[in-house]
């Protein structure tokens, strides 16, 4: 069962050592599948609009102190893109400007193997959704972190495939 309320405020939010706010995010993707029913090796990504505007962007948000970052990831996932899946290991860590803000950020971005898409999520009304391929999302990804996080995802699974293949012969 998932619950489909976000959470709201900051008095259980995260800060570092120097006073910057404490964000994670996913980047959720998932394999293409082709019309034999079989996947395929093309990825798909996909991609949120912002609360505010129609901007693009990966779901994050505020790391809390009753989670892990991991859960923070998937909660965050779940309340703005409506999509269940696996958290898989961390992508990095990006220090950045929140230009809303004026103040410093922390941010830690992780890959989302999504096995799930709800039809009803917290955020459906303020937010679209959308599936595409890794240059389109990185083209339309409005933060410059967030598309570092998606170079380091793609060239991660890419290599794993490699190795797959080298595997087997």
């Amino acid at each position: 069962m998932v619950c489909l309320v976000s959470r709201t405020g900051r008095h259980l939010q995260r800060y570092d050592s120097l006073g910057r706010r404490q964000v994670v995010g996913c980047i959720p993707y998932r394999y293409k599948v082709n019309t034999d029913g079989t996947l395929s090796n093309d990825l798909e990504i996909l991609v949120i609009s912002s609360q505010k505007c129609q901007k693009m962007m990966f779901p994050k948000g505020g790391w809390e102190l009753d989670e892990s970052r991991e859960e923070a990831a998937l909660r965050e996932s779940i309340e703005e893109a409506g999509v269940i899946g696996k958290v898989e290991s961390e992508l990095g860590k990006w220090d950045f400007l929140s230009k809303r803000h004026g103040t410093f950020y922390e941010g830690y971005m992780f890959p989302l193997l999504v096995k799930e898409e709800l039809a009803f999520w917290p955020e459906q009304n303020l937010r679209k959704r959308t599936w595409m391929n890794v240059k389109e999302a990185r083209d339309v990804c409005q933060h410059w972190w967030m598309k570092e996080a998606l170079d380091i995802l793609v060239e991660r699974l890419a290599s794993l495939q490699q190795q797959n293949i080298s595997s087997c012969l």
